[in-house]
């Protein structure tokens, strides 16, 4: 109903549309009735996807204008519901699923998508989703909610983005039982087989795409992420968003709290809950923070202590299960095998929580973080909701206020004392659309730590006044597409200074050059200046419509 009277002349369909003119504000009014309308959130997920296929545009404006309401509907922690039901909710398929059983075949498969501009994938084979476990092909609802937030909050264009499932199969033995489970009822494979398929994976879509093809790795289990970024990182334009993008989230809230509790990054000691991939790549950034800001190497793992499932991670652990990245941060340290035990000893200035267990962030805790330190750094990064160390509310009122707080999905407002307390959002939406337009725009090839740092530090300078007085570690939501888009342009000016940038001549505007290449969500006019064009459908002039009445919506 956005056609204007001379299109729907111009295209003969004039007469089979109401009378009435709906212009994109008054559709956008329109989707939120609509929206608002139902009273869950997955059925507010499943009526937005179904926007999306009928009108992309709206749908990108509808999420660009409310996003502090849409991202924990595309996003989490409704995703992660979505992907558990994904069976039942499954309308119309998206992206491209490549199965074990089509090795030889990989190419052929990404040529039967009909888009040639693919410029970025997001990839996953579905073994860790959030922090819900192995959920197999149901995980598709990960690379279709991260593609989306690459258009809406830094402007990708969306034809340009393809999500891909790999199905090795799934150990979840309930979706094995699921009569609607989408995927291979067959347990997962693994060993050289699948090395095989992401090995020839990688080279197909270098083949079909191009060299620049950004390829995004997310929600693969711990092993296989390690080792396929250590494989193809120096190789391929590619990254791990679980390990590196939550790595650069996390530390811009550390590098923002510095501001709240007047200490140096350097003056600061770290106990981490969990040491998988999140943990992990938030530790090596920070050790590569705290070596620019003084320390030495050695000096800088001194500050990071972390926690498994077998306790505190220490040198010659009796109880073993120590990996190659695990015993990086292994402590000169006897054994403590309780988090609690962990903080009451080490006295840390930050506790990080990574490990989905829901409650770890205990009262004890929380009290004895509030002793130890005038204002102590808590951030409970686990999704979705249900898996947070802690709660903002839990923060907030075990310290009596001093918490400086930020989790992974969204919590209300907290009110202590007469005080309100906004939790900052530690959401990689954050950084990983800004790296991934960079990349695309200046053509940058290889995704180094050095590129995740800097978008860090200039998330956490985007942090004003304003946002630490009200608690907050992270921008607000709704100036996300505005945070993004400067992100990009540092990172642009970054990539050219230190030669990553292919694209050549430099350009000389850089706000011009990135903002150039945006997607706008504003409707295309059919045909210009037809006015007074005679003959157009039926041998009569088509006369401008009456400007539309102003209302109280738009």
């Amino acid at each position: 109903m956005a056609f204007t009277l001379k299109e729907r002349q111009l295209m003969g369909i004039h007469g089979l549309l109401p009378p009435a003119l709906l212009d994109q504000d008054g559709q956008v009014y329109q989707v939120m009735q609509n929206f608002n309308r139902w009273t869950n959130d997955l059925d507010r997920y499943i009526y937005l996807m179904s926007l999306q296929d009928r009108n992309e545009k709206l749908f990108y404006r509808v999420i660009a204008d409310h996003v502090e309401t849409m991202m924990p509907v595309i996003y989490t922690p409704t995703v992660g519901l979505a992907c558990q039901k994904y069976g039942m909710i499954f309308r119309k398929p998206r992206g491209l699923y490549i199965t074990i059983n089509d090795i030889g075949h990989v190419y052929d498969i990404l040529c039967n998508w009909p888009i040639d501009q693919v410029k970025v994938i997001v990839v996953t084979d579905g073994e860790r989703i959030l922090g819900l476990g192995d959920l197999g092909a149901y995980g598709m609802g990960i690379p279709v909610g991260k593609l989306s937030l690459y258009t809406a909050l830094a402007g990708v264009l969306p034809y340009a983005c393809l999500p891909i499932t790999i199905d090795v199969g799934t150990n979840n033995q309930s979706l094995l039982d699921d009569p609607l489970y989408i995927g291979l009822k067959q347990k997962r494979e693994r060993g050289q087989v699948y090395d095989d398929l992401i090995e020839e994976f990688m080279k197909a879509v270098v083949k079909r795409y191009g060299e620049n093809v950004l390829v995004q790795f997310e929600d693969f289990g711990n092993n296989n992420a390690f080792r396929l970024l250590e494989r193809y990182r120096d190789s391929y334009c590619t990254f791990n968003d679980d390990i590196q993008g939550t790595a650069a989230v996390a530390v811009a809230g550390i590098l923002a709290s510095l501001k709240i509790t007047k200490k140096k990054l350097s003056e600061n000691v770290f106990v981490f809950q969990g040491a998988g991939e999140a943990s992990i790549g938030i530790a090596k950034l920070l050790v590569m923070a705290l070596m620019k800001s003084g320390l030495k190497q050695d000096e800088a793992h001194k500050q990071i202590w972390m926690v498994d499932s077998k306790g505190l991670i220490v040198k010659n652990r009796p109880s073993g299960g120590l990996t190659a990245h695990k015993e990086e941060f292994a402590q000169d340290h006897k054994p403590i095998d309780k988090l609690e035990d962990v903080i009451a000893t080490v006295k840390p200035t930050a506790i990080i929580g990574a490990a989905a267990q829901h409650g770890a962030f205990n009262e004890k805790i929380l009290a004895d973080m509030a002793k130890f330190n005038e204002r102590p750094i808590i951030f409970a990064l686990s999704n979705p909701t249900s898996k947070a160390e802690c709660t903002a509310e839990e923060a907030y009122k075990m310290t009596k206020g001093k918490a400086v707080f930020a989790s992974g999905s969204p919590f209300k407002p907290v009110t202590i004392d007469g005080k309100t307390f906004h939790p900052g959002q530690g959401n990689n939406a954050y950084i990983f659309p800004a790296i991934g337009l960079t990349s695309i725009v200046c053509d940058v090839r290889t995704i180094t730590e050095e590129i995740f740092l800097e978008s860090a530090k200039v998330l956490s300078e985007l942090v004003t006044d304003e946002d630490i007085a009200e608690g907050r570690v992270y921008p607000p939501l709704p100036k996300i597409r505005e945070i993004s888009t400067t992100i990009a342009i540092k990172l642009a000016e970054f990539s050219y200074d230190k030669n990553l940038a292919k694209r050549h001549p430099r350009p000389d505007d850089m706000t011009e050059f990135i903002k150039s290449h945006q997607y706008s969500t504003d409707y295309q006019t059919f045909v210009p200046n037809l006015y007074d064009w005679p003959n157009v459908k039926s041998g009569f002039r088509i006369h401008p419509p009456p400007p539309p009445k102003k209302n109280k919506y738009w």
